[in-house]
């Protein structure tokens, strides 16, 4: 986990601009664990013999979703919802699309490496610089995120040959969406001592790491990993 040169104790966790940023991460939050919850619901169906094993993970984010409200509350802080469903709107689209065709690998790649690999990138540079409520529960949320990333890997890895072609053409056309929504939200991220550079390198190095373990090899995670990546500025 990078670690950030922000003294915590200069963060001031009830000013109006602090409050203000942390409305915007904190919605998206509270709908990444929504949109996890929906998604494992989805994998169910498309993966009966696992149905039981993502109905429990997909409890577990509701659960978080719950946390990160109440973590809100704390600063009496009311998350901007609608920011926050627009800003996953691209990565939901293609998820649906991907289910509507029968596309599991992509519906994984979506869910189980994107969007774990990009909560537990953002949970760790958080942690650091966190309230004391939110540390806590930030601090117990992303044990279970690798848990979920464990999921995707682990099926993955037992499907690769059939799988790693529809796993490039999904990380061509996902992957991109990720380097936006990290510049659309490094503004706020910063007020909260979160630097946009830790972020891009922790997801990097969570991302290639899941695709190491999934079974590509080193040159070609290096060209998955920087699909698109020339977006951020």
């Amino acid at each position: 986990m990078l670690q950030l040169e922000v003294n915590p104790a200069a963060l001031d966790y009830s000013s109006e601009t602090y409050k203000d940023a942390y409305s915007r991460i904190n919605a998206i939050v509270i709908e990444g664990e929504q949109e996890a919850y929906d998604n494992y619901i989805q994998l169910g169906g498309m993966i009966p013999e696992s149905k039981d094993e993502l109905i429990k993970l997909s409890k577990m984010e509701r659960r978080h979703m719950k946390g990160f409200e109440a973590c809100g509350r704390n600063l009496s802080v009311t998350p901007d919802m609608p920011f926050a469903k627009e800003f996953f709107s691209e990565l939901h689209s293609n998820f649906q699309t991907a289910e509507k065709e029968g596309k599991l690998v992509t519906c994984l790649l979506i869910q189980s490496l994107i969007i774990e690999c990009f909560a537990i990138a953002a949970y760790n540079i958080y942690i650091p610089v966190a309230d004391d409520f939110a540390k806590k529960i930030t601090e117990n949320v992303v044990k279970d995120e690798y848990m979920h990333l464990n999921f995707g890997e682990e099926w993955l890895k037992a499907n690769f040959e059939t799988a790693k072609e529809e796993l490039q053409e999904a990380n061509r056309a996902n992957l991109p969406i990720v380097w936006g929504m990290l510049n659309q939200v490094a503004e706020d991220a910063a007020i909260l001592g979160m630097e946009k550079e830790a972020l891009v390198e922790d997801f990097m190095i969570q991302y290639g790491e899941a695709l190491g373990n999934i079974g590509f090899n080193f040159r070609e995670i290096a060209r998955m990993s920087a699909q698109g990546l020339s977006a951020v500025k």
